[in-house]
């Protein structure tokens, strides 16, 4: 494999094929041919350079319910200004920006994960903006729409991010989360939207199908 050090764009193509998540058929996506290896790799790196693991090279279920939740209405982007946060292979804001948003915005951490929406957005033929700015915290930059998929995996993560998204609820942005049922989802200030069953697989989850579903972040 190649080694992810200098140039993550040729880690992703030498690492990665185009595939459709099960959920969203419409989008292609790089994903991870072979899971365990990249993980393990990206792990390695991890301990050197101080990388995330490779979450941007997989369609976790709670972005693809969110995004089959956007295709389906997208009178919840069009013509707005959208955030995709936590952004990963960036399947969220390309979701929306087909479902007709004005622009997208996707952020993560990780550059390898910059560097993975980069690629996504072509080959679906869409434009959106990537950052790798730790947005949580900053007062609002314009967006109408915030997009939060499968976050709620880590308890101190997922208490910054509740209160940074309940504030911006309260301005009156709408925020919605994807979510399979993490342990560290917020346990009230949540409307459900919707649920899906998502194809899922065991090498990354417990289960082969995960019940995932949409909230709707009320202000709080």
């Amino acid at each position: 494999m190649t080694s992810p050090a200098r140039d993550p764009a040729a880690f992703i193509r030498g690492n990665t094929a185009l595939h459709q998540p099960p959920l969203v058929p419409e989008i292609s996506l790089h994903l991870a041919t072979e899971i365990v290896p990249i993980w393990q790799m990206t792990e390695e790196e991890l301990e050197k350079s101080g990388l995330p693991p490779p979450f941007w090279a997989f369609a976790w279920a709670g972005g693809q319910a969110l995004s089959r939740h956007v295709l389906d209405n997208p009178e919840i982007v069009a013509g707005k200004r959208v955030l995709d946060f936590g952004s990963g292979s960036g399947l969220i804001g390309i979701a929306a920006m087909k479902a007709g948003a004005l622009s997208v915005l996707a952020a993560d951490i990780d550059p390898f994960a910059v560097a993975s929406i980069e690629l996504n957005t072509q080959s679906n033929g869409v434009e959106i903006t990537a950052t790798a700015e730790d947005l949580v915290g900053v007062g609002n930059r314009g967006w109408d729409v915030v997009l939060v998929g499968d976050m709620c995996y880590e308890r101190p993560l997922a208490e910054r991010i509740e209160t940074w998204l309940r504030r911006l609820a309260s301005e009156g942005v709408e925020v919605l989360i994807g979510d399979p049922g993490r342990t560290y989802l917020p346990k009230t200030g949540l409307e459900k939207l919707v649920s899906y069953a998502v194809m899922t697989t065991r090498e990354l989850e417990d289960t082969d199908v995960r019940n995932t579903s949409v909230w709707r972040v009320l202000p709080g």
